[in-house]
């Protein structure tokens, strides 16, 4: 979605809304697919008092296996973005100024960027979960396994002989 912001550049007070879904689908990350389901985008463009504005707020599913235990999980996240718009900035570049030389905006690219940035790197099913057992494989959230659980690594064993001393 392009916008044309010479309208709202000229006018003090006027303000565009957007609200539109962005397909994400084909967005590899990590070797999957997370975005099965379209970005929802809503927000708008607005000039107060000759200050060009922008506010974004964008909603995603995230559907990918846990990173503990692997099942299939679907959880919302958002991500917010507020920026001033400039036709153009003198001296060095900044992080709260986005510059529009030609007045047009590419909104697409602004939510694809953020919402890949905002993408989780530890995708868990629930905060608790548990994983599975490294010794049987057993998924611990429905339950404790009957594996030994005082394994000692054998370099570290005469620590422990310490110990007991």
């Amino acid at each position: 979605m392009i916008l044309d912001l010479k309208s709202i550049f000229a006018n003090v007070g006027k303000e565009i809304l957007i609200d539109y879904s962005l397909d994400m689908s084909d967005t590899d990350f990590s070797g999957g697919y997370p975005l099965k389901t379209p970005v929802s985008v809503k927000g708008k463009v607005y000039n107060r008092a000759g200050v060009v504005e922008l506010f974004l707020s964008m909603n995603y599913d995230f559907d990918a296996p846990c990173d503990r235990c692997g099942i299939q999980t679907v959880r919302n996240h958002g991500v917010e973005l507020e920026r001033m718009l400039a036709t153009s900035i003198e001296g060095e570049e900044s992080d709260t100024i986005i510059t529009v030389p030609d007045m047009k905006l590419d909104v697409d690219e602004l939510v694809f960027t953020e919402v890949f940035l905002s993408l989780p790197t530890k995708h868990l099913c629930k905060e608790t979960c548990k994983g599975y057992c490294f010794n049987c494989g057993k998924n611990l959230n429905e339950g404790d396994c009957e594996c030994k659980t005082e394994e000692i690594d054998p370099r570290l064993a005469k620590l422990k002989d310490l110990l007991n001393n």
